[in-house]
Parts: C-alpha cells; structure tokens; sequence
C-alpha cells in the first residue's frame, strides 16, 4: 500500500534523554537541565534534519516515590516549565515547530490561550499545545487538592476547558487589525468578539488581548488512549500520540480515531497519529546492541525497581535482589501492556531474580523499543507508515543528543532515499509543514454563511 504523504517525524525530550540513566552517559549533557544551550543544541540538529516538531512531555510537579530512586533519575526532579523553554527556543530556530505539554487540571482557559497564542506569535506559527488532564496524584497536592478527581470529571472539565480556549483564539478575525494610522483606528470594532461562556466548569467573557495567531491557532496535539480521549481526539486534536507496542493494535487504533472525524465534520488528513519509539541504531546490529546494553548496565537497581512497581503497580520494597522472585507478589492481571505483562510473568516463573527482572524489564521498556541497523529502522517505520498504523513517529531517544545525532546521520538519509521523508520543509508554519488546514474564525464563518 503506498501513500501520497511522508513520515512526520518529532523529537521527544527529556532533557538528557529517555532512557532514566541517560544522565549519566558521556552522550548527553549532564547540564542540560538548567541550560538553554543543551536544548538550543537538540532543536538545531532536529531543524537541520528538517523534523516536525520538539515535543516536551511534562507533569506540574516533581515525582514523589522512593527518595534513594529518585536521586538517581532527575527526568521528573529538575526540568524546565515547558512553554516557556519552547517560546524561547522558537527564537533559535526558524522552522521547526514546538509541541508543549499544559494540563487542563491546573490552569484556567484564558491563562492557556493567552500563553499559546503569545508562543504561536513569537514562533511565527511554530507552536502547539498537547492537551492532558493530568494522571498522578502527586501534581494535585500542589494545587490546592488531595490528588487528582475522577477521570471522568478530568476529560469533563477538560473538554470544556478545549472549547472555551477555541473559542478565546477566535477573539479576533483574521483581518481584524486595521493599523490605519489615518483615521487612528488600530482594530475593527466589529471584528473582536467577545466570548461570554459560562459553562460548569468555567465563567470566561473575553475577549483575549492578542490577536488571532499566524497559523489560526496552535495545533492541538493528545495522548489520551481511554473512550472519552479517543473521542476529544477525533473531535479537536490534529496530532495524537500513542505506544508504538504492536502494529495490529496500531493500525486498529488509528482506523478507529480517524472514523470517528466525519461525524464532527473533519477530514481525516487533519489528524496525525504518531507512535512514540525508543530507537538505538548504529552500522551494525552488534553495535546497536550495544548501545541499549550500556544504558542498562548505567542503570542503577533501586531506579529499575521503581519503574518496576510502578508498571506492576505492586508492592517490591523488601523483595532481595539476588533471590528468585516471589510470585505472590505479581498481580493477577496487566496494568498496563498485557504483551508485555505477559512476558514478565513468564520470565519471572523461570526462576529469574528480582534483579534479573529489573535488568529485563528496563531492556524492554527503555532499551530495546527498536534497536538495530539504518536499513531495520527504516524498514518498521515504512511498514507502520504505508500500512496505516501510523503517519510518522515520535521519536524517543536514550540519549541526547547522541542518539538523536545517530539518528540524523544514519536514518534519515535512508527514509529519504526510500522516498518517506522531506528534503526541505513545505511550509513556514507547523501545520504548513504537517500539511493539516487552518480552522475557520467562526465569527468570519457565520458572517460569510450569512451573506450567501
């Protein structure tokens, strides 16, 4: 099956990389979290390589668990607050775009319109917003609340949340500002709108003090994988991440977001779906194996172990490391990836040590997404893209900016060869270079209906 269309391709940061030992590889940046420079440096080779986007995974709040795991895996404990490194990093760049993470949780719908409006304008139309609700506990004792509500009244409130900030970036007409020095009018009075919402959640007049952004408003990008996130997707969402953990499950996946887009009036090219992948690749297999072993071997046990807990969401602590692990311990069913639960289960009745299972697990889970040759990478990124179990992919790499170097030199010349990927940038915009269509003003829109 061939497509019209080409890969589009992301960064995902994590300011030393993804894997949680990344920090202490001689291939990131062991500053980099306090440093603009590190990130200066990613978004350069990422723009030089002519991706999308930067992606910037984020949660309000550090990560609460066991002290002596966590001294040891910074990705959570020193970052910076996503929408104001992507604004400053749009002043570095010229064309690439920029995707942070803001939770309808914790902020009001005109503090979000406002700051990504603002981004979008000091980008020149580079920004988008990746919309969550927000899934730990600990981001609520932060914010006035004993952990997090229900996960109903969260997309609830986040659904309403999206519509009033719609409705906040049409504050303006796209020729809205007259700048008419002669008559001394800045804007037609008759082009600003205000809001006037009141909804359960919200009480939002408006208008927002900032005109309608170069690109109509920022791409909305999701993550949500439940019922009610499928269904917010299909309805406001231009990009939607997922797992890259089976193709079957993908290609049902992204068949069953984008059936759901004509019911709202969409067209399905107006959405990306875009798989998140762990990628290790060098010259040759052995080498590539390598690179995913050196990062484990970095790993320190007490960090694998609460990643370990977290994924089996059981209780290790006291469990010896260098004795077979104790199955009354493991739980009945899967969390979260039941293929992958299903491994764990069989390789602990084996007679493994929990140690072993904590070297296993993050080889699994961190290591070993795709790990192999220019050609092998290449190879699953085309099946995924020309099978439709994807539109391209997020890429998550150990290290940065090593890996995200390896993959510039060795892949991205052979996607391009295979005809997959851009040689230069389409458009000035993100949604130009995505190719997904502007949003209509709806103030425009019902004028012009009501003039047919």
């Amino acid at each position: 099956m061939t497509r019209n269309d080409q890969l589009k391709l992301g960064t995902f940061v994590y300011t030393f990389g993804f894997h949680p030992a990344a920090w202490l590889h001689p291939g990131s940046d062991v500053h980099g979290a306090n440093d603009l420079s590190h990130l200066i440096r990613c978004a350069k080779i990422s723009e030089a390589a002519k991706f999308d986007f930067m992606f910037f995974a984020d949660s309000p709040a550090a990560a609460v668990g066991d002290p002596a795991a966590l001294c040891r895996n910074p990705t959570k404990m020193n970052r910076f607050e996503p929408i104001t490194a992507i604004t400053a990093l749009s002043q570095h760049t010229d064309r690439i775009g920029f995707v942070a993470t803001a939770s309808t949780s914790y902020y009001e719908p005109y503090n979000i319109a406002r700051l990504f409006a603002s981004a979008d304008h000091l980008s020149g139309g580079r920004i988008a917003w990746n919309v969550v609700t927000s899934d730990h506990d600990e981001t609520g004792y932060n914010f006035n609340r004993e952990g997090l509500p229900p996960h109903a009244e969260r997309y609830e409130r986040g659904e309403e949340f999206v519509d009033t900030v719609f409705g906040l970036w049409d504050s303006y007409e796209d020729d809205a500002l007259l700048l008419d020095r002669d008559s001394g009018v800045y804007y037609d009075r008759d082009k600003l709108h205000e809001l006037n919402h009141k909804g359960k959640h919200f009480q939002v007049r408006g208008p927002l003090n900032i005109a309608r952004t170069p690109q109509g408003r920022p791409v909305i990008a999701q993550a949500g994988g439940s019922e009610l996130g499928i269904e917010l997707a299909a309805r406001t969402a231009e990009m939607v991440f997922s797992l890259a953990s089976n193709i079957d499950k993908n290609r049902a996946f992204y068949a069953n977001v984008k059936g759901r887009m004509a019911k709202y009036g969409r067209d399905e090219n107006d959405l990306k779906i875009l798989p998140g992948i762990v990628i290790n690749v060098a010259e040759t297999e052995a080498e590539a194996e390598a690179k995913a072993q050196q990062l484990v071997d970095l790993m320190h046990p007490d960090v694998g172990l609460l990643m370990l807990q977290e994924f089996l969401e059981a209780d290790l602590r006291g469990v010896e490391l260098d004795k077979p692990f104790p199955m009354d311990r493991m739980p009945e069913k899967a969390k979260g990836s039941k293929a992958l639960f299903d491994e764990l289960k069989e390789f602990v009745t084996q007679g493994h040590t929990m140690r072993e299972l904590i070297t296993h697990y993050a080889k699994r889970h961190t290591g070993n997404g795709l790990t192999g040759t220019p050609a092998q990478v290449a190879d699953f990124m085309q099946e995924w893209f020309e099978t439709r179990a994807a539109d391209g992919f997020i890429l998550m790499f150990p290290t940065l900016p090593s890996s995200l170097e390896d993959f510039a030199t060795l892949v991205v010349p052979e996607l391009r060869r295979r005809g997959l990927f851009r040689e230069d940038y389409e458009g000035k915009t993100l949604r130009g270079n995505l190719g997904i269509s502007t949003p209509p003003n709806r103030y425009a829109q019902a004028r012009a209906k009501a003039a047919e």
